[in-house]
């Protein structure tokens, strides 16, 4: 069988674990081009200099599955070791836990409800004269109430994407339901972990084949597909055809570096609810290693903005019309013979990283496994839907 000749656009993880499932096969010679300087993508973690802390350049990153091919396979890279996330939430009326849940309730209303009373009560709150929600304003006030709603969701909503929350789709409040138990952990998910050397250690391991090259500061596009027998490409869609018809909308993030010493929050992540506060949110990184001693300690705080030509691309603007450019590149991109999309940009969606390599392990399965060459390259992963909100 003859040896196949594809790239991989982009060295994040959905690249990256593409990338080597084609190596394992010992079917492809695969180059992996990356036009930054580093592998990792927005995933990256590095040792900050002056403090030693493990610090994750593009905002925090917890890994949760309850897929369990996913967790045996990201645990072949890395000691991945249990770490349940505690988001906390700063309101005009004090600080309380993220996601909503039982004690929130009781503390935020001055109440002392068992669940069952706790359940009624919040359904009382929901605006009933919203049958069915179109936005996310209209998904909060019917299922949360106007309290709840203006004091978690509004402002930090409207930071976030610098949309009004009545310009947003209904899914986006899914990601954050509410709890009738003390439950505080962020996730949901049969596993929570983060990985003892860090992400961009996992992708180090991945990247690590004989049948592999990998190419920093160098990408290719489409003029250059018919280079090789297929390209599968994770950067953004619109950027694949040179933004012809206009340009995606991206937010990026501005981080400020804070270093002090001792413990500056208390926790992992804080969120900033308050339009008045310009920033979304606060990270202080030594909370994600706690098997780690650091005098000092290393916070960023995030403010979210319009991602321009050469900032970092974060987060794809929730679209709640099936319309416009975005589906025209989308119906381009399921068109093309040489090339594969994937990943958060490629297919515009935000995907949590274990959604990202489950993806990526189950294009590797179809490629490896189709019976015919025409069988063998599908077009795009997964088509663009109403995002699920934000998560880290």
């Amino acid at each position: 069988m003859s040896t196949r000749k594809v790239a991989v656009v982009g060295a994040g993880l959905s690249g990256s674990v593409l990338a080597r499932e084609l190596a394992d096969s010992g079917r492809f010679q695969v180059a992996v081009f990356e036009e930054r300087p580093h592998v990792g993508g927005n995933c990256r973690c590095f040792r900050d200099p002056d403090s030693g802390v493990l610090v994750h350049e593009f905002g925090p990153h917890v890994f949760h599955t309850s897929r369990e091919d996913v967790w045996r396979y990201v645990r072949r890279w890395d000691e991945f070791r249990p770490h349940t996330l505690r988001v906390k939430a700063v309101t005009e009326r004090g600080v309380f836990s993220l996601p909503i849940n039982l004690l929130t309730i009781n503390q935020f209303f001055g109440l002392r409800l068992d669940p069952r009373r706790a359940e009624a009560f919040i359904a009382g709150l929901g605006d009933r004269s919203v049958k069915e929600p179109r936005t996310f304003e209209e998904q909060a006030l019917r299922y949360l109430g106007r309290e709840l709603y203006q004091a978690f969701f509004r402002g930090y909503t409207k930071k976030q994407w610098g949309i009004e929350p009545a310009g947003l789709p209904t899914s986006i409040l899914a990601r954050l339901p509410v709890r009738f138990n003390y439950d505080d952990g962020y996730y949901n998910d049969t596993y929570s972990a983060i990985p003892v050397h860090g992400y961009t250690h996992v992708v180090e391991q991945l990247l690590d084949h004989p049948r592999l090259e990998v190419h920093l500061s160098r990408s290719i596009g489409r003029s250059d597909a018919r280079e090789f027998d297929h390209v599968f490409y994770t950067g953004s869609l619109d950027r694949w055809f040179e933004y012809d018809i206009g340009r995606l909308a991206y937010r990026s993030v501005l981080f400020e570096r804070l270093i002090e010493r001792g413990d500056y929050q208390g926790t992992a992540v804080i969120n900033y609810c308050e339009e008045r506060v310009p920033y979304t949110r606060v990270t202080e990184f030594k909370h994600f290693t706690p098997w780690e001693e650091h005098e000092l300690t290393v916070c960023f705080r995030e403010t979210s903005i319009p991602a321009g030509a050469g900032d970092p691309l974060c987060y794809p603007v929730p679209l709640s019309e099936r319309s416009g450019p975005l589906w025209e590149y989308v119906a381009r991109a399921q068109r093309e013979r040489h090339a594969t999309f994937l990943g958060r940009l490629g297919t515009y969606r935000y995907l949590d990283m274990h959604v990202v390599v489950a993806e990526a392990l189950d294009l590797a399965r179809k490629v490896l496994e189709a019976p015919t060459a025409a069988e063998r390259w599908p077009r795009f992963t997964g088509m663009p839907v109403p995002l699920d909100g934000i998560s880290c």
